[in-house]
C-alpha cells in the first residue's frame, strides 16, 4: 500500500507562487490603468487579476489532479474505513429495502442479456469435457445421502402417502390394466395365428361365446382385469406400507445411490437434449422465467417479500455496514485486493477531461466570489 503523505502548506504556497509568476511572465510591461485607477489591466484590457486568478486556477487544477493520483490508494481505504463504522440504519429505512425491493427489483422482468448469459454459463457448466471424468459422489458425498435416505425412511407418514401416489391410485391402476390387455391381446392373436386347426377352433369358440353372452370377448376381459388389478394394486400398497420399514426404505435409497455414483456427472447429458431448435437449456430457463415474471408481480410473493425483508431488517437494522460486508466475507484485506485491483480506474478518472473540467469549473466559481475576487485585485493593485 503507498504510504500516505499529506502536503506540507508550504508545498501549496509554491504552487501558487509558480503558479502567479507563471502568469505574470505573459503580461506585458507596458501597463496602462483603465477607467478605475485602481485596477491595473494590461494591454488588451483583461484585468491582471483575471490573469492572475486563471493562473491559480489551472495550478490548482494540476496540483489536486497529482496529489489525488497519489493519494488514491490510501484515500480508498479511509474512505471504506469511515463508510464501514456508518449505522446501517442511519442512511438506510425499512421502507427503503421494502421500496428497493417491491418497486424496483421485483417490478423490472430479467433483461434479455442477462437470460443469455445464464443460458450461456448453464451450457458452459453442463457439457464441459471436465464432466467426462468426475464422478456424481464429487457432487453429493455419501453422508448427505445417508442423511437424506434416513430423513425420508423416518417420516412414516409421508412415506405412506408416496408408496399410495405410486402404487394404489386409479391411475396407476389403468395403467396397467391397458397393459396387460394389450399384452393377452398380442399373445392369443399371436398364438391363434400360428395354431392351425386347434386356433381355428378357439377362434370358433371365442365367437360363439360372445353371441351366447352378446358381449365382446375383449370387453369382458378389460373389465375383468380392472376390476381385480384394482383389488391388487389395494393388496400391493398395503404390503408395501407393511414391509417397507424405514430401514428398508433408507437402504433402497442407498442402494440405488450406490449403483450410480461412480458414473461420470455427463451421464445427466443424456437426459439433456442439445439440439438448437430443442435445447434443454433454454427450455429449461424460459420455463423458469415464465414462472418468475408470473410470480413476481403476485400479492403472494410480494407478501413474502414484505415479510422477509421486514425480518431481515429487525435483524441487523443496529449493524454497521462493516458488519453486514463481513456477512459476504468482505472485511479489510478483501477491500485492500480490491482498491489496489482498481487503482488503475481510479488514476484514469482524475487525470480524465471530465474530472479536470470539473475541478476547473468550480475552482472558478470559488474565485469568482466577491469577497476572493476584491482580495485578490487589491493585492495586485
Amino acid at each position: 500500500m503507498t504510504s500516505k503523505h499529506t502536503p506540507h502548506p508550504k508545498d501549496i504556497q509554491n504552487a501558487i507562487q509558480n503558479a502567479i509568476q507563471h502568469s505574470e511572465s505573459h503580461l506585458t510591461s507596458d501597463v496602462k490603468s483603465a477607467s478605475d485607477p485602481s485596477v491595473a489591466t494590461g494591454l488588451d484590457g483583461t484585468p491582471l487579476a483575471d490573469f492572475t486568478i486563471n493562473g491559480l486556477i489551472e495550478a490548482q487544477v494540476a496540483f489536486m489532479q497529482q496529489w489525488l493520483s497519489s493519494q488514491a490508494e490510501p484515500l480508498a481505504m479511509q474512505a471504506w474505513q469511515w463508510f464501514g463504522a456508518q449505522s446501517f440504519s442511519q442512511y438506510v429505512s425499512h421502507e427503503d429495502l421494502q421500496h428497493l425491493m417491491n418497486d424496483w427489483l421485483l417490478s423490472q422482468p430479467m433483461s434479455e442479456m442477462m437470460r443469455a448469459d445464464i443460458r450461456d454459463i448453464l451450457h458452459t457448466i453442463i457439457y464441459h469435457p471436465v464432466n467426462d471424468d468426475v464422478p456424481l459422489s464429487e457432487l453429493i458425498d455419501d453422508s448427505q445421502i445417508d442423511t437424506l435416505a434416513n430423513y425420508i425412511g423416518s417420516h412414516e407418514q409421508q412415506r405412506n402417502i408416496l408408496i399410495h401416489s405410486l402404487i394404489g391410485n386409479d391411475t396407476f391402476a389403468d395403467l396397467l390394466t391397458q397393459t396387460l390387455h394389450h399384452a393377452i391381446n398380442d399373445f392369443m392373436e399371436t398364438t391363434l395365428d400360428k395354431a392351425g386347426g386347434v386356433g381355428k377352433l378357439m377362434k370358433l369358440g371365442r365367437s360363439s361365446f360372445e353371441k351366447a353372452t352378446n358381449r365382446n370377448l375383449d370387453d369382458k376381459l378389460q373389465a375383468y382385469l380392472h376390476r381385480n388389478i384394482k383389488d391388487l394394486t389395494r393388496r400391493a400398497e398395503t404390503n408395501a406400507q407393511a414391509h417397507l420399514s424405514n430401514e428398508e426404505v433408507a437402504r433402497l435409497l442407498i442402494t440405488g445411490w450406490a449403483r450410480i455414483k461412480d458414473e461420470p456427472i455427463s451421464q445427466l447429458q443424456a437426459y439433456l437434449s442439445d439440439e438448437p431448435d430443442n435445447n434443454s437449456i433454454d427450455l429449461i430457463e424460459a420455463s423458469v422465467q415464465h414462472s418468475y415474471n408470473r410470480l413476481r408481480l403476485s400479492p403472494y410473493l410480494q407478501s413474502l417479500v414484505t415479510a422477509s425483508v421486514k425480518t431481515w431488517y429487525h435483524q441487523h437494522q443496529s449493524d454497521s455496514f462493516a458488519t453486514l460486508a463481513l456477512g459476504l466475507n468482505i472485511d479489510t484485506q478483501a477491500m485492500t485486493a480490491l482498491s489496489t485491483a482498481l487503482l488503475p480506474l481510479a488514476h484514469d478518472a482524475i487525470s480524465s477531461d471530465f474530472f479536470t473540467d470539473h475541478i476547473r469549473e468550480m475552482l472558478h466559481a470559488f474565485y469568482a466570489q466577491p469577497d476572493i475576487k476584491q482580495s485578490l485585485t487589491s493585492g495586485i493593485s
